[in-house]
């Protein structure tokens, strides 16, 4: 069974990437796939920061990455840039950390001032680490997300953007026992 993890570098606990990610991931467990969530502020802090590779926690966290076929990196953007949380976690990686994987790369602000920030900030970093394809991504305005009584709302206009996205990214993932191709049309008939 194919493995996705979303990896989100937001350090509030009520983060509206948090909720756009675990959207997707649940269309993605709905199609078949095995999926989890890695907040990276949930890690020990102090090892985050000591880049202590062997301690349980962020060892646990590196070998979800290292399993997961396809990554959702998803981040806020602070000042033009995803956050110093995100990149410390990326920073532990080694240098072909994402080698062989599918990335959407996942961004929300409160500005398209931002927009740019997945191009200019985050998709570098991802290619750096070895990603055998980074997909489109998506920015997402705060504005355009809300916290429904079963997770994210989106306004429609950006659910038609993070649903084009998802498209993307499943068609380049491997296939739940079906044949490839089919895993878009059955993550996306689960939009709501």
């Amino acid at each position: 069974m194919p493995r996705l993890l979303a990896l989100t570098g937001s350090p509030s606990a009520v983060s509206r990437t948090a909720l756009v990610a675990d959207l997707i991931l649940d269309r993605f467990a709905d199609a078949g796939y095995e999926t989890r969530h890695l907040a990276v502020r949930d890690l020990p802090a102090a090892d985050l920061l000591a880049a202590r590779t062997g301690q349980p926690e962020i060892r646990e966290a590196l070998a979800a990455v290292a399993a997961a076929d396809g990554i959702i990196v998803a981040t806020p953007v602070y000042k033009a840039a995803y956050t110093g949380l995100l990149k410390s976690f990326l920073d532990l990686l080694p240098q072909t950390g994402l080698a062989g994987k599918t990335v959407l790369p996942l961004a929300t602000g409160g500005s398209l001032a931002h927009v740019l920030a997945l191009d200019y900030a985050l998709r570098p970093v991802l290619t750096a680490l070895g990603a055998r394809h980074v997909t489109s991504g998506r920015f997402l305005l705060d504005s355009t997300v809300s916290r429904g009584p079963s997770g994210a709302l989106l306004e429609p206009a950006a659910a038609v953007q993070l649903d084009q996205a998802v498209t993307e990214f499943a068609a380049t993932l491997p296939p739940v026992g079906r044949p490839a191709g089919s895993a878009a049309a059955r993550v996306l008939s689960s939009a709501p």
